[in-house]
């Protein structure tokens, strides 16, 4: 395995000295310019619960704490979850937020639990993709949303070759995102493009 390889295998599970600097810059940067433009005009009632999968960093974990009630985050990786939980620990405390260890293959959250999921940047991990999707729907409260925030809509060479630098990585299309999310049961789907490539599909239950 290439030392580049290694490396930017860290956006898909961070571990190790690599993976301490990788859910650091999760934080930031375009990362945090993304979250910003998909979170801005997104309507979330003060009470609601919401569930962000593969919280990485916890920085969406803490702009979702500012926007609703509860927020849980769960990811993969033990080490994004330790800095998830640091980051949020006064929500922690305050029993607003929880962070767990678990894959979205598999949630470990009881059925109609949340009214907002949220992936940002992770759906390119996941393994079996209908099954994930079916799970997020299983974990949603009826009228609940699913938001999936990309920072590539599928369709630019430069993105898509990661996929040769990233084990296991898959650039979704908007149109595969949206068929393997109505395979999932879902009926609703929606998509908001920004000026570049950033998409956000939000599906409702």
């Amino acid at each position: 395995m290439s030392l580049k390889t290694k490396f930017w295998g860290n956006t898909r599970k961070p571990r190790g000295i690599f993976g301490i600097y990788m859910v650091n810059r999760m934080n930031r940067g375009r990362h945090e310019i993304l979250a910003n433009w998909a979170l801005k005009d997104l309507e979330i009632d003060e009470k609601a619960s919401a569930l962000d999968i593969g919280c990485g960093g916890g920085a969406n974990i803490a702009r979702l704490l500012d926007r609703c009630d509860k927020v849980c985050g769960v990811d993969y990786s033990s080490l994004a979850v330790a800095k998830s939980a640091r980051l949020n620990a006064q929500a922690i405390r305050d029993k607003r937020c929880e962070v767990v260890e678990g894959n979205a293959a598999a949630l470990p959250f009881d059925d109609e639990r949340f009214d907002l999921v949220t992936a940002f940047e992770t759906i390119y991990f996941w393994p079996d993709i209908t099954t994930c999707y079916r799970q997020v729907r299983r974990v949603l409260k009826n009228g609940g949303r699913f938001m999936i925030v990309n920072e590539s809509d599928g369709t630019d060479p430069r993105y898509n070759s990661w996929e040769n630098v990233i084990g296991n990585m898959h650039t979704y299309t908007v149109e595969e995102i949206e068929s393997d999310l109505k395979a999932a049961g879902f009926t609703s789907v929606s998509v908001t493009r920004n000026d570049g490539r950033f998409i956000r599909v939000i599906a409702v239950k």
